[in-house]
């Protein structure tokens, strides 16, 4: 099962008012274990970026207004491609694969109008896993920010300072993990999965074995345990259940 763990960053909060993607980071699950295959891309927004937006994130000084001198890490965004150019590029790396994301239906609307822009296909909101959502089931009346989930697991966050969609996508990996039940991968060790990896009718029943098992108690065991037995009188239970 392969699944891709995603996270945006954008200029605001709303496509149709303007607001544009400026970072796409994404982490590659295969049957809930990393594989090490990851996507990343800056992207131009082809528009200014709000001094509110880059408290966030910190990406694109070079947007402002008045734009300022990008800072020793800082990351630039005039130099990157626009989303037309990498759209297609993205798609192929979703591909069918289920998405798990923290707030789905903010990341969505924002990729899916990217994509009608371009006249590329749209992702189906059916595709998308809300990690937010899980945790408020699992936590009701508790927080869900991705910070707090990391608390509750345990999980390092300390790198992060800012918000950035690689680095938040691969602590969110670690944090879905936790949320389906733990990081240890389930192997299909379940009570329907057959020998043969096929599944078990719910009216299967065991049968005995057509040749027994060879005993593995040797003559001297037998003899102690007869003789332990004997000792015990009449009324031993051993000595009923061999009746």
């Amino acid at each position: 099962m392969r699944e891709i763990v995603l996270d945006t960053e954008t200029t605001g909060f709303d496509p149709e008012s303007g607001d544009r993607i400026v970072e796409i980071g994404a982490v590659e699950l295969l049957n809930h274990m990393p594989t090490g295959e990851t996507y990343h891309v800056y992207i131009n927004p082809e528009r200014s970026m709000p001094a509110e937006a880059f408290g966030v994130h910190g990406i694109g000084p070079d947007l402002l207004e008045p734009p300022q001198p990008p800072e020793p890490g800082a990351v630039t965004l005039r130099d990157k491609p626009v989303f037309s150019k990498i759209g297609q590029g993205f798609l192929d790396f979703v591909r069918d694969s289920k998405m798990v994301i923290h707030n789905a239906s903010f990341d969505m609307k924002f990729l899916n109008a990217e994509l009608r822009w371009m006249g590329l296909p749209q992702l189906p909101m059916e595709q998308a896993l809300d990690t937010l959502a899980i945790a408020r089931k699992r936590f009701p009346g508790s927080p869900a920010t991705l910070d707090a989930l990391c608390r509750r697991f345990s999980i390092d966050n300390s790198n992060r300072t800012l918000h950035g969609a690689l680095l938040d996508s691969e602590i969110l990996a670690e944090v879905y993990l936790e949320l389906i039940g733990g990081r240890q991968p389930d192997f299909g060790l379940s009570a329907t999965a057959g020998a043969g990896g096929g599944t078990i009718s719910d009216d299967w029943r065991p049968e005995p074995r057509s040749t027994p098992l060879p005993s593995r108690l040797s003559a001297e065991e037998k003899s102690a345990h007869d003789a332990f037995v004997e000792k015990l009188g009449d009324d031993a239970l051993w000595k009923t259940l061999g009746a």
